[in-house]
């Protein structure tokens, strides 16, 4: 389903910035719809400045955390770097553990197994401190709710600095510092930073204080990009200004570890990487290891101190990688003939299946798989002992956890939002709890959530993407949420008679999109859409499409990257 973007409350917002700005009415309409109302917001989403970093010490607890940290670099203490195993979690141990390495800090750090710790800061991981002589540990991307595990640490004369940006519970842990932008007492401004962004402000804060330069820091900005576009959160505000640098720096002397991982994946060198490309290139290599094995792995690539080391631990990854594509395939095959299975699955409004013998580090990824093949509210379960595990994930405007949570009874506990959850279960409960989450959804659900969309900015005609439109549009990344990739629809398309297929599949085709004979033209790739080829061929038609840049042998065109084809 085609959804076109009706805001008739933004006219006036648009009109003011065609003016001020002297835009286009297609650029004031994106900018409208992306929040950019005035003329001083505009500048600051077209123009981000290391200026525009606010200041770290408006986070709660900051002062307490810089003052214990110098205590401790000071008397030589060693500190362990703690922290989750996705990439907003390597990201940050990597960073933290670099800062303080180059400072000559004695610094180890510590990742959970996935398997026998599970998210967040473990007992066990607390132990572990305290068996190997550290008294300071920052944690990072986790700790929030780690109330109990803080006791422990207290217990065992261990002190935290936890910096997470995850919402608190209703208490917090009680510890040295706990820094998080969504604690309710918290004033600092700008609320959506990434696990890595608050760790990013711990070392600015740091470097403030003692003195340093600020090069000292934003060096590692390669870092807190990677992980501000891989956990998906706002790309506006601060995030947008540290994306923006770090791609820069991503882009021209990034660390040894990332410039190794873009030579693996074969990106191009006179090729910039953007946001899109940190999502589906990078961040999918570097949660590998915390899937397949431990993300400590993922930690010696991104913190390598040079080409040698890197090469070391990129082969190491890439090879994690390669199992976890593996078992991705395989065991996503085997979820959907579980599925064809089932008795009358068309029927039902969810989609549960579980198998003991599935690897849990890839659950997440072939739950999300499920629901690009049926598009409902999805769980994915694994665990072959008493008590068994998934992942969950939902479809555009269904509140997946508000599901789960009125099957509580029957679980050990859950987390996660609206959209993707964790839970576990007994293995006893397991066809109990399927039933029970399909009556949940289906007395909530609509028939519209179950229809995907693709949303659209706005009808276009071709001869309004016109080379100052398209310069204009290229300063809009980085991309990411509250910031997407504009769509447009484009109709009256003249029927081309040399589509051409595209790639060995077969399911893919390119074209040439024009609206008059004699008018503006461009080339389009159409992802397995090759079944409207022979249509296009002799019919007019109309596409949604993102407009992007295509490099090719050092070259970079203008692009259509179509989404879907109507004849």
């Amino acid at each position: 389903m085609w959804e076109l973007a009706h805001q008739e409350e933004l006219a006036g917002v648009e009109q003011r910035l065609r003016q001020e700005l002297n835009v286009s009415p297609l650029v004031a309409k994106l900018l409208a719809q992306r929040g950019v109302t005035t003329f001083d917001e505009a500048y600051a989403f077209f123009r981000p400045s290391l200026a525009m970093l606010h200041d770290p010490y408006q986070l709660r607890d900051m002062e307490r955390a810089v003052i214990r940290l110098q205590e401790a670099i000071r008397e030589g203490e060693p500190i362990l770097v703690y922290g989750d195993y996705d990439v907003d979690g390597t990201t940050s141990v990597a960073l933290v553990y670099s800062f303080l390495r180059d400072l000559g800090v004695v610094t180890d750090y510590y990742i959970p197994d996935r398997q026998l710790e599970g998210y967040g800061i473990s007992t066990r991981g607390v132990r572990y401190a305290a068996e190997n002589g550290f008294r300071l540990v920052i944690a990072l991307d986790c700790g929030i709710k780690a109330v109990e595990q803080m006791e422990l640490a207290t217990s065992l004369g261990v002190e935290f600095i936890i910096c997470d940006h995850h919402l608190p519970g209703d208490v917090l842990p009680q510890t040295l510092a706990v820094i998080d932008p969504k604690r309710a007492d918290c004033p600092y401004p700008f609320k959506e930073l990434s696990g890595c962004g608050v760790g990013f402000k711990l070392l600015q804060a740091y470097a403030m204080r003692e003195g340093l330069p600020m090069e000292s820091v934003y060096r590692y900005l390669d870092l807190v990009a990677v992980s501000t576009a891989a956990d998906i959160v706002q790309m506006r505000g601060e995030n947008r200004v540290l994306t923006h640098f770090g791609l820069e720096r991503l882009n021209s002397s990034p660390s040894p570890g990332l410039a190794a991982l873009r030579q693996k994946v074969g990106f191009p060198q006179e090729q910039p990487l953007t946001a899109t490309d940190v999502v589906f290139k990078l961040a999918p290599r570097i949660n590998a290891a915390g899937r397949m094995e431990n993300g400590g792995g993922a930690v010696a690539l991104l913190a390598a101190r040079n080409g040698q080391e890197a090469l070391l631990a990129v082969e190491h990854l890439d090879a994690r990688n390669q199992q976890r594509q593996v078992a991705d395939q395989q065991i996503t095959r085997e979820a959907i003939s579980m599925v064809a299975a089932q008795p009358n699955p068309q029927l039902r409004r969810t989609t549960v299946v579980y198998n003991p013998l599935w690897h849990k580090g890839v659950v997440g990824i072939v739950a999300s798989r499920l629901v690009e093949t049926y598009y409902k509210p999805t769980i994915v379960l694994t665990g072959n002992g008493m008590d068994v595990s998934g992942s969950a994930r939902s479809v555009e405007g269904f509140n997946l956890y508000a599901a789960i949570e009125q099957c509580a009874d029957l679980l050990n506990g859950f987390g996660g939002h609206r959209y993707a959850a964790g839970l576990t279960m007994p293995r006893a409960n397991v066809e109990l709890f399927a039933q029970r989450f399909e009556e949940a959804v289906a007395s909530t659900i609509t028939e519209d959530q179950l229809c995907p969309k693709i949303h659209i900015d706005a009808d276009v005609d071709l001869e309004e993407l016109d080379d100052r439109f398209l310069r204009i549009l290229a300063q809009f990344d980085p991309y990411g949420p509250d910031n997407p990739m504009p769509v447009f629809s484009i109709h009256g398309l003249q029927p081309d008679p040399y589509v051409r297929p595209l790639g060995q599949s077969g399911h893919h085709m390119r074209f040439v999109a024009r609206q008059k004979s004699h008018g503006r033209a461009f080339p389009a790739v159409a992802f397995n859409l090759v079944e409207y080829a022979q249509a296009i061929r002799y019919q007019p038609f109309s596409i949604c499409c993102t407009v992007e840049s295509n490099y090719y042998r050092g070259v970079s065109t203008w692009q259509l990257n179509v989404k879907d084809i109507r004849v």
